[in-house]
């Protein structure tokens, strides 16, 4: 057992081992970082690229997406707002394993994380307002999505099928869920 520190009681420990993500104290600091990730999943501080990719995934680990929108790096003592312009991570690759209602599509991204497209990890499609231009996307953590690069769209684009219920709807099974992409013009 992890003996109190300070007279504190020890965090609890989630099933994985994991400290508990409950809300914060009420002494916890906050405050305005001056950090951002660019549309292309480029991290930046104080408007340069931190080019440490170990440095950079210890950042994202501690990355939180609030209800309101706003993101915040959270660690034990310290809370800090971060600014993302489009979505905290990038989806450069795609493995497709299977076919149909078996397919799992294996999405990899620019941290080299690894998800598989499912009811954990949706898939979704905006589409841009002023172009109609789709914008993919698949969620990495909750609330925390991957822009799918135009690349990896194209190929999902080659494997989609028309939805069951609704021929003219295209779109993609991974983990026995269907994901639309669009409507075939």
């Amino acid at each position: 057992m992890t003996k109190p520190v300070n007279g504190s009681a020890p965090k609890s420990v989630g099933r994985e081992g994991a400290q508990d993500q409950r809300a914060a104290p009420a002494n916890e600091k906050e405050r305005d970082l001056d950090m951002r990730i660019a549309a292309d999943g480029t991290w930046y501080y104080q408007n340069s690229p931190i080019n440490r990719m170990p440095l950079v995934k210890l950042f994202a680990s501690v990355l939180r997406r609030e209800a309101d929108g706003s993101y915040w790096l959270v660690t034990p003592v310290e809370r800090g707002r971060i600014e993302v312009e489009d979505a905290p991570f990038v989806a450069v690759d795609c493995e497709s394993q299977g076919e149909g209602r078996n397919q799992v599509l294996h999405f990899i991204t620019n941290l080299d994380q690894r998800v598989a497209a499912g009811a954990d990890h949706p898939m979704r499609v905006v589409e841009q307002p002023e172009s109609g231009e789709p914008k993919p996307y698949v969620e990495i953590k909750p609330g925390l999505d991957a822009l799918i690069t135009r690349a990896v769209f194209y190929r999902l684009v080659e494997l989609a099928v028309p939805a069951e219920d609704d021929e003219s709807l295209l779109g993609l099974w991974s983990e026995g869920a269907f994901f639309p992409l669009g409507r075939a013009s």
